[in-house]
């Protein structure tokens, strides 16, 4: 890809899917419904069928998702990594959590059998999952290595 292609990007706050250049995601670009900031450095709740579409099969990014619940104790441990992770890891690549307790149909879909579990998806297709907690470092090297395996 090159630094002029399009883009389409999911906003972080209303779902709309948003359309720039590829050399524009280092500028802070906005969402021209909400006019939120589209990468701030920290992971987007997904709430819902629709937005997990929005961001994992209508966006371009890649995004790399932390299935938890409120209940789970590495899930806590490992919240602040995955924070720290998507602002190391923005805006290549969107990071998403998905509360399994309150999302149960998408902890459904995703088969998902124990959280953490990282899962990362790319134009609607998982590429690649790890389960367990894991501090921000591997986090990172982990998601790029994926990227990097699938060229």
């Amino acid at each position: 890809m090159s630094t002029t292609d399009a883009l389409q990007v999911a906003c972080p706050r209303c779902n709309a899917i948003n359309r720039l250049a590829a050399m524009r995601l280092d500028d802070t670009p906005a969402c021209g419904r909400c006019h939120t900031r589209l990468f701030d450095g920290h992971p987007t709740v997904i709430e819902g069928v629709d937005a997990f579409e929005a961001h994992a099969s209508r966006s371009d990014l890649p995004m790399l998702v932390d299935f938890w619940a409120p209940w789970c104790a590495p899930c806590r441990v490992m919240a602040a990594h995955f924070e720290a992770a998507a602002a190391e890891l923005e805006p290549a690549m969107r990071l998403a959590k998905v509360d399994t307790q309150s999302q149960p149909e998408l902890a459904r879909r995703f088969a998902i059998r124990s959280i953490p579990t990282l899962a990362l998806f790319n134009l609607g297709r998982e590429l690649a999952r790890m389960s367990g907690a894991i501090p921000t470092g591997e986090i990172v090297r982990w998601a790029r290595a994926q990227l990097a395996r699938e060229g």
